[in-house]
């Protein structure tokens, strides 16, 4: 079903209490987020996950600002009516709350974004207190962090002992206190996000996180075939890539053997014109041509 009214924070709020759940996937283009809003998905997030998959980058540290900004107003253009989170790239929100707040406003002003992400820690706390007071919807990811790679030492998941599953219900609630709109949780056990779930009353968003959440997210090119690695919690749905290599080679080969282009592929002149042409040539010039004198 296609999405005939605009999918708002309201509906990720009602979701929680009613129990519904909300399917959300990551979107990097236009024409992308036009095929999702008429499938009926209702959330698209802007991932800097467009590192790995768009850009090519082994991690998602190289991903830009200006360069998020631009994908995130393409997907908002391309579905008017999802409900858009903006991921805040690496080194924009940290540092100084100023500078944290600055980069999330200008995400906010040039992109059209409903909500933005970013990796939290106990030291955004303040930054988040800061947005939600000046109207900004606010998704906080915890659990595994791609950003954070350097110090976990790889993409593991995360809130597998008693202490560590703790501290990430603990921050949870810190980022609610905080006035966080929604809470992102990758990559933990199901018992992790049933307590996070329990503990708080933002709707909760799973990437690998359990039944338990209101909704749940994954890397869209994982779900159709088209990364070589996929991690475990992405189902398999589909297979794009074949069709495509299909089409690749098809094309490789009809440009190879002089089958394309053909007489339907191209534009024809008047008959008229092709004569005026070819008398024009013949003379070697064309009609109201001026000689240098």
């Amino acid at each position: 079903m296609s999405l005939d009214r605009k999918f708002t924070l309201t509906d990720l709020r009602a979701a929680r209490n009613t129990g519904t759940k909300v399917p959300m996937l990551t979107c990097y283009d236009f024409t992308t987020a036009k095929l999702m809003q008429a499938a009926g998905v209702p959330a698209l997030l802007v991932g800097d996950s467009a590192a790995n998959v768009i850009l090519g980058h082994e991690t998602t540290l190289p991903v830009p600002l200006h360069f998020m900004i631009q994908i995130t107003a393409a997907v908002r253009r391309g579905a008017p009516n999802a409900f858009v989170v903006a991921d805040m790239p690496f080194g924009s929100y940290h540092g100084t709350t100023g500078r944290a707040v600055r980069n999330v406003f200008r995400m906010v002003q040039l992109s059209g974004c409903d909500c933005v992400k970013i990796e939290a820690a106990e030291s955004q706390l303040p930054a988040v207190r800061e947005l939600s007071d000046a109207g900004v919807a606010l998704m906080a990811h915890l659990g595994l962090r791609p950003q954070a790679v350097g110090v976990l030492g790889g993409y593991r998941a995360q809130g597998r002992t008693a202490i560590d599953a703790r501290a990430i219900v603990d921050l949870a609630v810190r980022m609610q206190q905080s006035g966080a709109a929604a809470i992102l949780l990758e990559a933990v056990p199901a018992e992790v996000s049933a307590a996070v779930v329990s503990a708080t009353n933002i709707p909760v968003i799973g990437c690998g996180a359990g039944p338990a959440c209101h909704g749940h997210v994954v890397v869209t090119h994982d779900m159709v075939g088209l990364t070589e690695h996929p991690p475990r919690f992405a189902p398999r749905l589909g297979d794009i890539a074949a069709p495509l290599l299909a089409s690749f080679r098809e094309y490789v080969k009809q440009v190879s053997d002089g089958s394309y282009p053909a007489a339907e592929h191209g534009y024809q002149m008047p008959a008229e014109q092709k004569t005026l042409l070819a008398a024009n040539l013949r003379n070697s010039a064309l009609p109201n041509e001026t000689v240098a004198k």
